[in-house]
């Protein structure tokens, strides 16, 4: 059976030398764009790739009217696939990504590869730090892998654009969640993005919020039972955070409790909170 969501540190012992498997160290910093490179350089997994965020995940180009659509705005489908052929990934890859930031950086590469819809990726529960604990090892010898040839797929997640966003203000069809920090979300602390608060209506959940004190996710059912808590169905949810990776750590969350079918607004709070017209609301809506 492919591992679609998680996969323990002794599993993926089991399977480091299978050819299938693909590792994907996404370790970075957001103040520090350099940051996780030089980490992957200091030591890693044995066959790991390095995905940076900046780089390999995003799409930094403005919009088709010149506007800013976030810091972390997806590529297009068709510039990640080439990415991914570049790394080597076959339609028949399983892919384990890994951070040691609590599954921050790494699920957004968990989430877009199922936005091109490839199932079988999973997460390292618990990082680079459970890999050390369970007595794996790290090595600075880097890879390269043969020109893969995964291709497009129907999707597996939905995604909302700005527009998509701005419109449910007035519906109030769908309820956004947001997986920043509380003190970022209600407006008290604001040093990335031009504007402190949140979108009005939404809700937050901090993406840390679905680990254990080990680092380790969660169990399912926990999980199911504190998102049922706050959401009314996964199809009427939108995930965002501050520039769309720390969201993904919140549906991959929900994906782990069998709730699929929350979307991703990609440009998240640095999008819009980068134009004055757009409403922002401060204090808690938890």
């Amino acid at each position: 059976m492919p591992f679609t969501t998680l996969i323990s540190a002794a599993e993926l012992r089991q399977h480091l030398n299978d050819p299938t498997f693909l590792i994907f160290d996404c370790r970075g910093d957001l103040s520090d764009p350099k940051a996780g490179a030089a980490a992957f350089a200091s030591g890693h997994i044995a066959g790991a790739q390095y995905a940076n965020l900046d780089m390999d995940l995003s799409d930094k180009t403005a919009g088709p009217n010149g506007e800013f659509r976030g810091r972390h705005p997806l590529p297009t489908a068709a510039q990640f696939i080439e990415t991914l052929r570049r790394w080597g990934v076959q339609p028949d890859s399983q892919v384990v990504v890994y951070d040691a930031h609590g599954g921050m950086f790494a699920s957004r590469l968990w989430w877009m590869l199922r936005w091109i819809g490839h199932a079988q990726v999973a997460l390292l529960d618990g990082g680079l730090p459970a890999w050390l604990a369970e007595g794996g090892t790290i090595t600075t010898t880097t890879v390269s892998r043969p020109h893969g040839s995964i291709s497009l797929k129907p999707s597996l997640t939905p995604v909302v654009s700005v527009d998509e966003v701005v419109a449910n203000l007035g519906s109030a069809k769908r309820l956004v969640i947001d997986a920043r920090a509380a003190d970022r979300f209600r407006g008290e602390n604001e040093t990335i993005d031009p504007v402190a608060g949140h979108i009005p209506g939404a809700k937050n959940r901090f993406f840390k919020d679905n680990l254990q004190a080990s680092g380790l996710y969660k169990p399912a059912e926990q999980l199911r039972q504190e998102f049922q808590a706050l959401i009314d169905s996964p199809e009427a949810t939108i995930m965002q955070c501050g520039s769309g990776a720390s969201a993904c750590q919140n549906l991959l969350a929900m994906e782990i409790a069998g709730l699929s079918g929350a979307a991703l607004y990609p440009g998240s709070w640095s999008e819009w909170s980068a134009d004055p017209d757009r409403p922002v609301a401060t204090g808690s809506e938890r």
